[in-house]
């Protein structure tokens, strides 16, 4: 069940002399993390999943947030956010959880700040760079695991003209506050899909689609290996501030096709959207944090 090995040599740990300020924002999703090899591992909450199979599920998803968060802050990071956004949180087992005060946790991707609901609590002009482990590619994607956008009714999801999955989506909601994608971890279709969409971006893989629901890919030791050296460089990336965030021109043009007639419908009532054919809605928005707002809520002041 394993493919390869990745050759390479790990950067030296950051001594505490040497740290300066570092704030990560890291959001987990569980499709592309190392060690989910099917459906039934990555969707455990589907009728019929064997309690054992999800409860597997779980503890290996956990071990990889605490081997990313480690690997960060021995290689510079000074503070993480980590925080759980599949199927809208939930999945981490807390009491396996590294306990360190430089980590801070959400274990919902919507959550309270300031007295309002926001997705992505915490994600501020004070973070230094955006983390994007476990993800997934785009809706369609050929050769790839579990593809889908956020939503399984969103055929295809567009801004300003130009198709992005969850990576792309994430990356505009980030870019509000001009932080950066540093780091893509996932199958090898989700990382192919990240490096094309942005350049320079760190990508980690750690399995391979041998269909739609089922992958191949290394054991959890090698993939710990491949994800310290890759952190480390992302880590050093963000340092450097060689990366850009990604914010498209305003007001972004945001297309979505839908898979079926009735939510398009349903969608184009809302104010401000268009509906374009029987199964395409679009809206202008004006700023990139509202890049899903007007579809789902899901952004900021969402009360």
């Amino acid at each position: 069940m394993h493919r390869r090995n990745f050759l390479g040599t790990l950067a030296a740990p950051f001594t505490a002399q040497s740290q300066q300020a570092l704030k990560l924002f890291v959001l987990w999703d569980m499709e592309g993390t190392s060690g989910i090899f099917t459906r039934e591992q990555a969707w455990y909450w589907e009728n019929g999943v064997r309690p054992e199979v999800a409860e597997e599920a779980r503890q290996i998803f956990t071990s990889n947030v605490n081997k990313l968060s480690t690997s960060a802050l021995e290689h510079g990071a000074t503070e993480l956010i980590v925080c759980d956004t599949h199927h809208g949180g939930g999945n981490l087992m807390r009491d396996n959880l590294a306990t360190d005060a430089r980590i801070k946790y959400e274990y919902r991707s919507v959550g309270l700040e300031n007295g309002s609901r926001r997705w992505m609590p915490q994600l501020d002009r004070s973070v230094a760079g955006l983390m994007l482990p476990g993800h997934h590619a785009m809706a369609f994607t050929p050769r790839s695991f579990l593809p889908h956008t956020s939503n399984i009714e969103w055929a295809d999801f567009r801004i300003n003209g130009e198709s992005v999955g969850e990576i792309g989506l994430e990356a505009c909601y980030a870019g509000h506050w001009d932080v950066p994608l540093i780091y893509v971890e996932g199958d090898e279709a989700a990382c192919y899909e990240a490096r094309r969409m942005f350049p320079g971006v760190v990508t980690a893989v750690v399995k391979r689609a041998e269909e739609a629901e089922l992958a191949t890919g290394l054991t959890q030791q090698e993939a710990h290996r491949e994800v310290e050296r890759k952190v480390a460089e992302a880590v050093e990336k963000a340092r450097r501030r060689e990366l850009k965030p990604f914010k498209p021109r305003l007001p972004m043009t945001v297309t979505v096709r839908m898979r079926t007639m009735e939510n398009a419908a349903r969608i184009a009532k809302r104010p401000g959207v268009i509906l374009l054919d029987e199964h395409t809605v679009e809206a202008r928005v004006g700023r990139q944090c509202d890049v899903q707002k007007w579809l789902n809520g899901a952004g900021l002041q969402m009360d």
